[in-house]
């Protein structure tokens, strides 16, 4: 296939430019007998194809196809692998370099960090035994929106974000020619974290429900008696606004309120900094990450209806937890160098799902949850039992899910939308690789739908028996090499029976429609 579409390209090149003269520039192709050739600016070589500017637009040319004369030419003897990464602080100082250190150690190489300004540094790979560079990993470590901007300008081989990529940009990125940024392999959760709000732990308040938790951060609650705390102001910490965690807390805690952030909030460049500031300060409160809360108090997210939310790391990992944050990759449409595209595939694996865990942050292993390990999920069923949801219907649900186990693995959907959210979409994949590598060969997946409980019980139970053939159907649909005849994979739903959180509110509508994997 490969030799086809380069005898096409060279054919094209050939009806194009056989008779052009070659323009003095960054370096000259010329196809080894000599018939074709190219000339153009190198934007990039990966080893095995060079990417080049030319008057025809970009072009991806094999290397073994052609010759190549000019200042611009890379040493192909000795090839030093590239990777510009840009974005996210907190993932470009912590988790990737410890991602990094671990591929090293694993493949022979051996990781020096080089210092050059602050925000940059770089990652060289050696190989051990012969002590010579093999890769360069050169990151600019500063927020999301400096990220992207280095993808619209073609100075980022990878964006680090603790947000999704904005409508607006997406725009902008296809304007500049990179396509559907929202596309097949252009993203990835790298792991998952939390947004949570964190007090001193000598203030005597632990649960704020989330409207109270913007009302604070708009300025429409500023003293702590109106929280059941003493008659005091409220001192307000955040990120600093242009950070990925910043935004996501703006999507996430204040445009469901449709409130903004009041003028009087101490930013934070740094979240230790911002932690240390909470911790010594029984007035104040902060937003932060779950992997940055340090030594603050975590509060608890509660409801008028009574159910509350604890922050775990399996509560991220399945969001039951409403304020997860996943951690994303994004990567512009062109081949990486071989090294870059194993240390990504690296980042997969079990023995990375380790890494992460070890650096604070939360994995993406799906886990098995017996029944009695699951807190109050089965107390919340049977306090909304009714008039549309009877006993019948509970020892029903009981009889079928108590035998089995609940995996980690869950999916909930966009506000308003039918779309899997970014971290189910990033489940998809996790579980479709599991089946494919037979994890789960001889035994049996159930994909079991849930709903808010907006609107009638029977009519609820149809809308999340759809959700989750939906879902069984995506994650088939991914799992190419699945042998289903080794698996079973079934559906069923119970509707507003299990909810997570109270219907009273958009988030916790949300946080109850849900699609859940147990298994057995």
């Amino acid at each position: 296939m490969i030799t086809h579409i380069r005898v096409a390209v060279y054919a094209a090149l050939f009806l194009v430019m056989g008779t052009l003269p070659v323009v003095a520039q960054d370096i000259a192709l010329a196809s080894r007998d000599g018939k074709v050739e190219l000339s153009g600016t190198l934007l990039g070589f990966d080893g095995e194809f060079y990417r080049v500017a030319t008057e025809y637009g970009e072009l991806t040319i094999d290397s073994s196809g052609v010759q190549c004369a000019g200042p611009g030419c890379p040493n192909l003897d000795n090839f030093v692998a590239e990777l510009q990464l840009s974005g996210s602080a907190t993932m470009g100082r912590v988790l990737m370099p410890a991602l990094i250190d671990a591929f090293a150690s694993r493949n022979g190489y051996r990781a020096v960090k080089d210092d050059e300004a602050e925000n940059r540094f770089t990652y060289r790979l050696e190989d051990e035994k012969t002590n010579q560079t093999v890769a360069l990993f050169l990151f600019s470590a500063s927020n999301a929106d400096e990220g992207f901007a280095d993808l619209l300008a073609d100075e980022a081989d990878i964006v680090m974000s603790l947000r999704e990529m904005r409508p607006q940009e997406r725009l902008l990125a296809r304007e500049a020619g990179l396509g559907d940024m929202k596309g097949p392999n252009r993203s990835r959760v790298l792991a998952l974290d939390a947004v949570v709000p964190v007090v001193s732990v000598s203030n005597p308040i632990h649960s704020i429900s989330p409207l109270m938790l913007a009302q604070v951060f708009s300025g429409k609650i500023s003293n702590w008696k109106t929280l059941g705390g003493p008659d005091a102001p409220i001192d307000l910490h955040l990120p600093d606004d242009s950070s990925g965690l910043a935004q996501a807390i703006h999507d996430q805690v204040m445009r469901p309120a449709l409130l903004d952030f009041a003028q009087e909030i101490t930013r934070h460049d740094d979240l230790a900094e911002l932690a240390a500031a909470v911790e010594k300060d029984s007035l104040s409160i902060g937003i932060t990450s779950y992997a940055e809360q340090h030594g603050t108090a975590i509060l608890t997210l509660s409801g008028s209806c009574g159910f509350s939310l604890d922050v775990s790391r399996l509560a991220i990992k399945t969001e039951d937890y409403p304020l997860t944050a996943p951690m994303f990759l994004y990567f512009p449409a062109r081949r990486l160098p071989q090294i870059a595209r194993e240390f990504l595939s690296f980042t997969r694996s079990p023995n990375a799902q380790l890494v992460i865990r070890r650096a604070g942050f939360v994995d993406q292993t799906a886990e098995e949850i017996p029944v009695e390990e699951q807190g109050n999920r089965f107390a919340n069923a049977i306090a909304v039992a009714g008039p549309e949801i009877s006993l019948d219907e509970l020892k029903m649900m009981t009889a079928t899910l108590t035998p089995m186990a609940r995996l980690t693995t869950s999916f909930r959907f966009e506000a308003g939308s039918v779309r899997l959210d970014a971290q189910s979409r990033s489940n998809v994949q996790q579980l479709a690789r599991a089946l494919e590598v037979g994890q789960y060969d001889t035994r049996r997946l159930l994909f079991v739908g849930f709903s808010d409980g907006k609107g009638a019980a029977f009519a609820n139970r149809e809308i999340a028996l759809r959700r989750a053939e939906a879902v069984r159907q995506a994650v088939i649909a991914a799992a190419i090499t699945v042998n289903l005849d080794r698996v079973a994979l079934d559906v069923d739903a119970f509707g507003e029976a299990m909810p997570m959180a109270c219907d009273d509110s958009a988030w916790g509508r949300q946080a109850n429609r849900r699609v859940e994997v147990w298994v057995r």
